[in-house]
């Protein structure tokens, strides 16, 4: 059977081949738009010159537009506007999920690799050939732009730039294009473009200017393009370009956060619906450093259950919930209306689909009439609330359905009477706003409140609004501190306005200027390309969504800068499973930029990525994109150390301090960090055994040989001298209080298992089973405490003898050295015989005295 498996493996592995031959022939003929390539033949150079001298033919200088140009425009655009129907339908992702089409995805560039892969010689290379319906959209194009219509010009100029609509990028072209428009009419978008252009000297077609690059975004700010209103905001900021300007860095960011206040404002009832597209590209492989070496993945931020962020992933979450749902069970149901609701990166939102499942969960419990079953299903009540929560506030802002104050006012009133939050939320919103019942800020006040007890955030923003209006400022900034825990942008808002105004505290321009930062960062929705960048990196165009988050960079964002620098980061692992499977090709020349990437590594760690810390430090260390500088490299492990989240910054230190790179050598030290490191990831168990083995050698010979080095030592025991009572204390608190005791009464449904086993446990009288052993563990308990209670009467009462013994003594000792002195005065005195004899100072008076007798 074994030979037989074995002798069918070649034919197996042809059939794979096969299909990997297929798959490529299907790709081949099915693709419409070859990426554009680094290298350049004779015509593709002929080709952008061509379009560089179109755009500079037209000197600008009319305000007059022809109706031929406008008719000329209007058809171009119903042209492109087909071509990209067409080509979105097309796109999908290149990444492939699940076994059978990566399977499929390594026997195809396994074919190509072993069977397929010739030189490339530069005359085989095609220029760029354009589809008859993008030719006639951009003829009709450079007609319009002929008579120097804005729209054309900028239309041409977006064309080149992001090479939309199958059409060869061309920087070059696109960078004139946009000067022309800019100068035509000051377009701010087109001004927005020059600056970026300038800031990074994209593909080289200008040099890198701050100064003239701060200068465009300037006058773009001026007309209120918000993307230039963050990126100059940012830039006096973080002093790129110019000094640090913290008036001019709030004032900008003022403006972005308005926009964004009032473009949440502007939905529904209880706000926008703000999706985030962007995210780290590196997450998606645990980090920057793979899974459990990257502080995403590793300490406090260690995945402790199933990540919806690859397809596999998502789809496998999905189906599970589906069968569980369709067994009955409702937490299932509530997760799937959840998901659905709320949606996800790879998961658009389907409220259709939320509002049926939220239905299923509610009917459980409301099956009629709104009456309550009698079930037995524990937890259903509060499950059932949650979904009234989800249908009320469906309902309220009308998704997927009408909307409907009364049928919104019927959930929440169900969802109350089991306190549910969202419901408690929703009513006093009903009664502050007066929707379907009359006004009461008194019961919105009180629903409020209910709901911020249990933490739910848009209750606490609400209360803190009704608090401000009554001008309770010290109250209000602390509900809208507990608010922006949850990252609720009103709460920010608010809180960012108190700090700009000085209401309640000290005015203070940096912490408004973080906090409208981030209430502008969260409306991505508005004024940010990383939802571009996210699609076009997932429909395997790499440099365009390079391009897109060096835009996004460029505002601030400490996604774009983290994954700019991540596209453009080369020290990555050498033997990583996918390279050896999937042989790299070779980068474009926008991607192999070492400086840039050290850039904007510093930029994404300036804003608190420990992540980047770490490769800033690797850079430094290797001197990738500068010189090497061990010690700038150690202060970066160092600072991304001290956060106690990266299992990487933790061994580079140990491993510093074992080689006395950029510190003092130290094998004490370095054993401190190495074991650091395995606390902070336990996937770290091999690389750090095998570091302590190789120390601890080392530290030995150090130790035999007298070397200067300090050799691992053991951590000192602290001892701390306890007094009599302190002892005493200490040995009689009981660290489990009756914990074994109470936990059998929760088993006491379940029968006493000693008895169905023991065969001499005795079942009958008071002195068996577990309340006989918890009596004599409590008599033993007591007998303890007593004999110590006598023994402490004891030591007491020979410690009052004791002294009184010494007091009593002391007194004795006083007495008899009152009679030794007194003695030994007597024996001083002379003795002078029974009269006074001649000459005595009493022998007048004694004789005086005889006389008288």
């Amino acid at each position: 059977m074994t030979r037989r498996y074995w002798g069918s493996f070649p034919l197996l592995w042809l059939a794979v081949l096969l299909l990997g031959f297929v798959s490529i022939a299907q790709t081949d003929t099915g693709a419409s738009h070859v990426p554009h390539d680094e290298t350049q033949t004779p015509q593709e150079d002929e080709y952008a010159v061509g379009q560089v001298r179109s755009a500079r033919q037209y000197v600008l200088s009319g305000d007059e537009h022809s109706s031929k140009a406008a008719n000329s425009i209007a058809i171009a655009r119903e042209i492109l506007h087909n071509i990209k129907e067409k080509t979105h339908h097309a796109a999908r992702s290149n990444r492939p999920s699940g076994i059978l089409s990566t399977t499929t995805s390594f026997a195809k560039q396994a074919f190509v690799f072993l069977f397929m892969k010739t030189p490339v010689r530069s005359d085989q290379t095609q220029p760029p050939k354009l589809s008859k319906p993008l030719s006639k959209a951009i003829t009709l194009l450079y007609s319009a732009a002929e008579d120097h219509h804005p729209d054309a010009i900028y239309l041409l100029a977006e064309i080149n730039f992001y090479g939309t609509y199958g059409h060869p990028r061309n920087f070059t072209a696109a960078y004139e294009w946009y000067h022309n428009i800019a100068s035509l009419n000051g377009n701010a978008s087109a001004q927005h473009m020059l600056g970026f252009m300038y800031a990074t000297g994209l593909g080289g077609v200008v040099p890198v200017d701050t100064a003239r690059s701060l200068l465009y975004y300037t006058f773009s700010a001026a007309q209120g393009y918000a993307p230039s209103e963050m990126a100059v905001a940012y830039r006096h900021h973080s002093g790129i370009g110019t000094m640090r300007n913290c008036d001019e860095a709030v004032r900008n960011y003022k403006k972005v956060a308005q926009k964004a206040i009032a473009y949440w404002r502007s939905g529904p009832p209880g706000g926008r619906s703000l999706l985030r597209p962007g995210y780290r590209l590196a997450d998606d492989e645990g980090g920057a450093y793979g899974e459990g070496a990257s502080a995403i993945s590793s300490g406090v931020y260690a995945s402790t259950g199933t990540s919806l962020n690859t397809p596999a992933a998502l789809d496998d979450v999905l189906e599970y919930w589906d069968l569980m749902s369709r067994k009955g069970e409702l937490r299932s149901t509530f997760s799937l209306a959840r998901l659905y609701y709320e949606g996800s990166r790879l998961l658009p939102r389907d409220l259709r689909k939320a509002k049926v499942y939220f239905m299923m969960v509610a009917k459980r419990y409301w099956p009629r009439d709104g009456r309550s079953a009698n079930t037995n299903m524990p937890g259903l009540e509060k499950l059932a609330a949650k979904a009234a929560g989800f249908l009320g506030r469906m309902a309220l802002r009308g998704e997927a359905m009408e909307p409907s104050h009364e049928r919104a006012l019927m959930w929440f009133r169900r969802g109350v009477e089991n306190g549910d939050a969202i419901c408690q939320n929703g009513m006093g919103m009903m009664y502050l706003n007066g929707w379907g019942v009359p006004k009461d800020a008194g019961k919105a006040a009180e629903y409020f409140k209910a709901a911020a007890e249990q933490d739910f955030g848009a209750a606490r923003v609400n209360l803190g609004t009704m608090y401000l209006d009554e001008g309770n400022i010290a109250v209000a900034t602390h509900y809208y501190e507990l608010a922006a825990r949850h990252g609720h942008i009103e709460a920010f808002y608010y809180l960012a306005e108190m700090a700009d105004q000085g209401l309640g505290q000290e005015q203070s321009c940096l912490a408004a200027t973080l906090r409208y930062k981030i209430v502008g960062e969260r409306a991505e929705e508005i004024h940010s390309p990383l939802g571009l960048a996210s699609q076009a990196y997932d429909d395997g165009d790499i440099e365009m969504a390079w391009v897109l988050y060096m835009m996004a960079a460029e505002q601030g964002y400490e996604v774009g800068q983290a994954n700019v620098a991540y596209l453009l980061d080369e020290e990555k692992s050498w033997l990583p499973l996918p390279r050896l499977l999937r042989p790299r090709r070779r980068r474009p020349s926008l991607l192999r930029n070492p400086y840039l990437a050290l850039m904007h590594w510093t930029r994404s760690a300036r804003q608190s990525n420990v992540d980047s810390m770490v490769k800033m430090g690797d850079y430094y260390l290797k001197g990738v994109g500068t010189e090497a500088d061990d010690k700038k490299a150690s202060s970066c492990y160092q600072a991304a150390a001290d956060h106690q989240q990266s299992a990487q910054a933790l061994w580079n230190m140990g491993w510093m301090h074992e080689n006395g790179v950029g510190v003092e050598q130290d094998f004490h030290l370095a054993k401190r960090n190495y074991d650091l490191a395995l606390e902070t990831s336990p996937e770290a168990y091999l690389p750090v055994l095998l570091a302590l083995l190789k120390l601890r050698l080392r530290s030995f010979w150090n130790t035999m040989t007298h070397g200067h080095i300090k050799s691992i030592q053991s951590e000192p025991e602290e001892k701390r001298e306890w007094s009599f009572w302190e002892w005493i204390n200490h040995f009689m608190k009981d660290d489990q209080p009756y914990d074994d005791f109470e936990g059998e009464e929760d088993h006491d449904d379940l029968g006493d298992p000693v008895s169905e086993t023991h065969p001499h446990h005795e079942t009958n009288g008071g002195g068996g089973g577990y309340g006989g052993d918890f009596i004599d563990d409590g008599t033993l308990e007591s007998l303890i405490i007593v004999g110590l209670a006598g023994c402490l009467v004891i030591l007491v009462y020979f410690h009052q003898q004791r002294q009184l013994n010494r007091a009593r003594q002391l007194r004795e000792e006083r007495n008899n050295n009152d009679r030794v002195e007194q003695q030994q005065q007597q024996q001083q005195q002379p003795d002078r015989g029974l009269f006074p004899q001649p000459g005595d100072p009493d022998f007048a008076q004694w004789v005086a005295g005889g006389v008288a007798h």
